[in-house]
């Protein structure tokens, strides 16, 4: 089975919180690749925003995404990563996108100051949540029926998975391989990327 995974980005995203689960699920498919020749990819990663456009990241990277909001593959797995996210809060237009697409997605994650997006699109209500240490006091100041969680790389609650910032993605990433194919393909492509990886589950 091939699980699709969407990243969203916009103007102002963090480049590691989109780039670093880019990796992790593209490589994670290499892998299985050399280990089952033949055998279907276990994900297919794409990019999605606003428009087709050139986005400029937070350190002013300039990349393309594959889709817009309009018209993109069918999501298992919707990615919203952070960055300054002050206009992002502000369009109704994004924030319904993420909300009707987390309804027809397995899973919806967020990445540091997306779990801000998360809780704007009322998807993170009662649930346990985290994101970047600086902004722990603005998430549970904005969203104060959140049960926001610190000192952890991420919070899985089912259809709803957040992490801490920016390189925790990547450990989010890996756990969602962990948990969508096997343990075993996490640890394979933390090791293909050199990736310091603990899987607290099962320590």
């Amino acid at each position: 089975m091939t699980h699709t995974v969407g990243i969203y980005l916009f103007d102002d995203i963090e480049v590691l919180d989109f780039a670093g689960p880019f990796e992790v699920f593209s490589t994670a498919s290499r892998v299985k690749s050399r280990l089952e020749p033949g055998a279907p990819r276990p994900f297919e990663v794409f990019t999605i925003a606003d428009t087709i456009r050139t986005i400029k990241t937070r350190g002013e990277l300039i990349v393309q995404p594959h889709f817009d909001i309009t018209q993109h593959p069918r999501i298992d797995v919707l990615i919203i990563p952070g960055g300054i996210i002050t206009a992002e809060l502000q369009r109704e237009d994004i924030i319904d996108w993420i909300a009707q697409t987390a309804l027809a997605s397995t899973i919806t994650a967020s990445v540091c100051t997306g779990a801000f997006l998360l809780g704007q699109a009322g998807l993170l209500g009662g649930k346990g949540a985290t994101t970047h240490w600086e902004d722990i006091a603005d998430l549970r100041s904005m969203f104060p029926e959140i049960h926001v969680q610190t000192k952890t790389r991420w919070v899985d609650t089912g259809q709803i998975v957040t992490s801490a910032g920016i390189s925790a993605g990547i450990d989010m990433s890996l756990h969602l391989v962990a948990r969508l194919e096997s343990e075993d393909l996490a640890i394979r492509t933390a090791r293909q990327m050199e990736f310091d990886w603990q899987n607290p589950e099962t320590k």
